[in-house]
């Protein structure tokens, strides 16, 4: 039996909310069909956004969207999205299926969803193919109230009050798709552009997020921190707020990114490859975070995980280019997973966008038509949507076994706690086993049986478990009711692979 031992009076760091953030491309049917369908659709929607959708987002408590990429985004080219959308630019996606891009989805249309949806915005910006004249003008076109052009063109195009940008990426893997840079020349290129990315609303600052490392590129985090750094303003403040990292679990992959693996068709050996090389995130986290500390010993530049999640082989039948899969008990562990070591690394970790919100990759919904179904990616966000916001507590699991073998052995438990305003504690745990079930004491270190149990739920099933649109409700978040006071806390029961959230309250 495991023991998860909580100290209720050992605050650590404050889980931001953006740590349950999500990312939306132009790739696929993710905006179009996904999150838009026009205002002219038959589907039900509010001024082209999918009510369907809008009403899950808002149940699942969205926090921030990012938005337009990903690789897309140093490709885009924001005036070719705005004005009478008859008279927008027609441009071939090249990064995803070499489709029409019509631009009918642009910066209205998505401050238009971030206000339906009730969530901070995240725009990143143009850095690979644009100037510093482009990125800087859109800011004043999205931000600025006074007499300038930008906002006179905003104004003109039928919205007279600016919007407000929270996070501004100033580009997107630059070491890659976005330009192919050498670290130090992109943290040289960082430098120039965010000089021009002004704060015009004055109070709200726009927080802006450098360009971090791909997986496991510390050269990168070295590079860029010590080049930004070199001469670098008295106040870092507004300077640099935040440094990306991607990370993607890729099942089966060696070395040969056409083979990922099936969504669906898994054995349990590749069940648990996939959960250890997710795991590889906590490493990750740590390592670049080590390499932060020597520079921001405070913590005030936020680690930005905003790009992770699983990547499979797509749907048979399906545009290679779109990158449609579908999504399982197998995924549902590995969001658990990664939000809890996010949540436990929430001193460094201020963000992450789990990749992509609809109909990409480990999205946490599928449409067809006129149809929407929820995955079990979404209940797990919806599930932990009670530690946004709230304070990490201290918690240590012990006598926690392990599963898998070899190479592919990772702990049979991952856990995270915090304690919101109003005083309830949320414990959030995943068994990471096929074959057993779990029983854990979980004992708090004051007052331990004063609390009871005020909310329980649990999504379980078998390892390729799915919702179809024939079947949507294979996986979803039922009520969980396998518990037992005991002396200075509660003892759980948990089923073979499964995620369960357990809210205490005295």
């Amino acid at each position: 039996m495991a023991k998860l031992v909580i100290n209720n009076e050992k605050k650590v760091s404050k889980i931001n909310p953006e740590i349950y953030g999500h990312f939306s491309e132009h790739l696929g049917r993710c905006i179009y069909e996904g999150l838009y369908v026009g205002e002219h659709s038959e589907i039900p929607n509010v001024n082209g956004m999918r009510t369907d959708v809008v009403t899950a987002l808002k149940e699942m408590k969205i926090p921030v969207l990012r938005w337009p990429g990903g690789c897309f985004a140093d490709e885009y080219h924001w005036m070719d999205g705005i004005g009478p959308k008859e008279k927008r630019k027609k441009m071939i996606n090249t990064h995803w299926g070499g489709v029409v891009e019509d631009n009918s989805f642009g910066t209205h249309e998505f401050f238009e969803l971030c206000k339906q949806l009730g969530c901070k915005t995240y725009v990143n910006a143009n850095l690979g193919s644009g100037t510093v004249r482009e990125m800087s003008e859109w800011v004043e076109y999205i931000t600025f109230n006074g007499v300038s052009p930008m906002a006179e063109l905003r104004k003109a195009n039928g919205h007279e009050e600016p919007w407000t940008i929270d996070y501004l990426g100033v580009g997107n893997e630059n070491w890659g798709c976005g330009g192919n840079m050498r670290p130090q020349y992109y943290a040289d290129e960082y430098r120039r552009y965010q000089t021009y990315v002004r704060n015009y609303s004055g109070n709200q600052p726009i927080q802006k997020i450098c360009c971090g490392a791909n997986v496991d590129d510390y050269h990168w985090t070295k590079t860029v921190l010590d080049t930004c750094f070199d001469h670098a303003p008295a106040h870092l403040h507004g300077f640099m707020d935040g440094l990306s990292l991607h990370y993607y679990t890729l099942p089966e992959t060696e070395g040969d990114w056409n083979v990922k693996g099936s969504a669906t068709k898994f054995t349990e050996e590749i069940f648990y490859q996939t959960l250890k090389r997710s795991y590889y995130m906590e490493e990750l986290v740590s390592r670049h975070g080590h390499i932060m500390d020597q520079y921001d010993p405070d913590k005030k530049i936020g680690m930005m995980v905003d790009e992770w999640g699983i990547w499979t082989d797509v749907e048979p039948g399906t545009n290679p280019g779109f990158l449609y899969q579908q999504n399982t008990m197998r995924d549902a562990l590995v969001a658990g997973m990664n939000l809890n070591i996010f949540n436990k690394h929430s001193d460094r970790v201020k963000m992450a966008n789990i990749a992509q919100l609809i109909n990409v990759l480990q999205s946490v919904m599928l449409t067809d038509g006129a149809q929407m179904i929820k995955t079990p990616t979404y209940y797990i966000f919806k599930m932990y949507a009670a530690h946004q916001g709230a304070m990490l507590l201290q918690s240590d699991l012990l006598e926690n076994g392990t599963v898998g073998s070899g190479k592919n052995e990772l702990p049979k438990i991952f856990e995270s706690v915090s304690e919101d305003e109003n005083g309830v504690i949320t414990v959030t745990l995943t068994n990471n086993s096929l074959e057993a079930a779990e029983e854990i004491e979980i004992n708090l270190t004051k007052d331990g049986a004063a609390y009871q149990v005020c909310e329980a739920s649990i999504v379980t099933g078998r390892m390729a478990d799915h919702n179809t649109f024939e079947n949507p409700d294979v996986v979803k978040e039922e009520t969980f009711s396998a518990y037992q006071k005991s002396e200075n806390g509660i003892r759980v029961t948990m089923p073979a692979c499964s995620i369960v959230s357990i809210r205490l309250q005295k």
